[in-house]
């Protein structure tokens, strides 16, 4: 039987050098002083904490929301990232654990008669101590069954560092998931309602062209009684053509953005219904933003930063404490023996166990750059974090005011529109009654199109600036 217990302990100036020349601990500071309010507003809730379903009440959104969450292919991405992390944490965890394994194994070595080994087999063959059954063979075999054991003591938290470095970056992935979630349900609201206003741009083409035929076919009548010019037919005419082409570039955008909302759902053949008109939405009769505090909280991508700074400083005091000594120990028990027939018996168990205060002393330039690079990745996850905080508040600034600015344009334009059609029918009488000329009716027609057109734009621009809000401040997700 073999029985081997050691205790092997590496010390002396070497060790108090290397640890003398350890970094000291790095601390960043990542509180973020955020202003008190978004512009004067004193808000304690939040549109961000509504739930999709109830920020867009749109039947037929809420569809096409599900279904991009539950097809698009980036969420699904987000979620296989997920669980790439959720195995490298796993890897993490087990770095503290005990590692044990079942070892069968059997080889063969001949020693050569002028080795340590071959002659000592020798000598030890012709001992009168040894039983025949006991000598060793000249091709000796050698057959283990039995257990291997090997762990490191985290006596400085190195260990543990790495594994809450590998925890914050799994839950990093959690809120990229959620932020894409959140980035997704924006997208394809602003496309529904892009496609809304389209439809409605085509409805007003479509009737400015019959207008435009009946204009056409009276100044050819006026024409063939003396009182228009050709120039006149062709002027109305190229209007009416110009128009027609818009309808078909109208035609044209409505189609590409079916097909993009489609593809976002991950969908091939798929139908998109439409709710409410553009012109029938109402914009929510309270908005609440809350305070630029609470982005902390509910913004996905902050608390994304956030853990992905955690991770970094945590891979900082890991590579800080690698400056240190390491605890190593390792064990064994098996059946052990050269000759199969006897590799049961009791006489071949053996065991061992081996321990070892180890620490660096030529790696201490590979240690030094590692740390380096960890804390310049640290700094740099700090910037990163910073930088959506920031980014964030003025994303809320930004779209807050673009509601308040288009939905007085819209109200402008409403004015504008009306003022318009009133002047198109005038030029109509007066040039039915021969007071005003083909032109200024023409002008009067090209007025009013494009004034309906903005209206509808800008109507859409006030719910694009929402949804965006509504994003900015983090929600989406839930």
């Amino acid at each position: 039987m073999k029985n081997n217990f050691q205790f092997l302990l590496y010390t002396g100036i070497t060790i108090m050098a290397i640890s003398c020349a350890m970094p000291k601990p790095v601390t960043i500071n990542k509180s973020e002083i955020l202003p008190a309010a978004f512009q004067q507003s004193t808000d304690s809730a939040s549109i961000a904490t509504l739930p999709k379903k109830t920020f867009f009440p749109d039947p037929s959104l809420q569809e096409l929301i599900d279904t991009a969450i539950a097809n698009n292919a980036d969420i699904r991405i987000a979620v296989q990232r997920i669980a790439s992390s959720r195995a490298g944490l796993g890897i993490a965890q087990g770095l503290t654990k005990i590692g044990l394994d079942a070892v069968v194994s059997t080889g063969v070595d001949k020693f050569g008669d002028y080795t340590m080994n071959g002659l000592g087999n020798y000598d030890m063959n012709l001992s009168p101590n040894i039983r025949k059954d006991q000598q060793i063979p000249l091709n000796m075999p050698d057959m283990f069954l039995g257990f291997r054991s090997s762990w490191e003591a985290d006596i400085w938290g190195k260990l543990s560092n790495q594994k809450k470095a590998a925890l914050n970056r799994y839950l990093a992935t959690e809120q990229a998931r959620k932020w894409v979630t959140t980035q997704l349900v924006a997208q394809v609201a602003e496309l529904y309602y892009e496609l809304l206003a389209l439809d409605k741009e085509l409805e007003i083409l479509q009737r400015n062209i019959k207008l435009q035929e009946n204009g056409v076919e009276i100044v050819k009548v006026q024409k063939a009684g003396g009182r228009a010019t050709e120039l006149a037919v062709q002027q109305f005419t190229a209007q009416l053509l110009g128009t027609k082409s818009m309808l078909n570039v109208m035609k044209q955008r409505i189609t590409a953005t079916e097909n993009l909302l489609s593809a976002i759902s991950g969908k091939y053949d798929f139908k998109i219904k439409r709710g409410v008109g553009i012109t029938d939405l109402q914009l929510p009769a309270a908005i609440q933003i809350g305070i630029p505090a609470q982005l902390l909280a509910n913004r996905p991508d902050i608390k994304e930063a956030e853990y992905l700074l955690e991770a970094a400083g945590a891979e900082v005091e890991s590579s800080r404490k690698a400056f240190l000594p390491s605890l190593n120990i390792s064990a064994y028990t098996a059946l052990n023996s050269f000759k199969s027939s006897v590799l049961f018996s009791p006489q071949s168990l053996t065991y061992g166990l081996l321990g070892g205060l180890v620490t660096p002393v030529l790696s201490k330039n590979m240690l030094k750059g590692n740390y380096q690079l960890a804390s310049a990745a640290q700094q740099g996850a700090f910037e990163m974090y910073r930088k959506h905080i920031i980014y964030a508040y003025h994303e809320v600034q930004t779209n807050l005011s673009g509601i308040d600015q288009y939905n007085k344009i819209y109200d402008l334009k409403v004015q504008e529109t009306k003022s318009l059609q009133a002047a198109v029918a005038s030029s109509n009488d007066l040039y039915m009654g021969g007071a005003a000329t083909y032109l200024e009716v023409v002008t009067a027609q090209r007025g009013v199109l494009e004034a309906e057109l903005d209206q509808i734009n800008s109507k859409k621009t006030v719910f694009v600036y929402l949804i965006n809000l509504y994003r900015s401040l983090g929600g989406g997700w839930n």
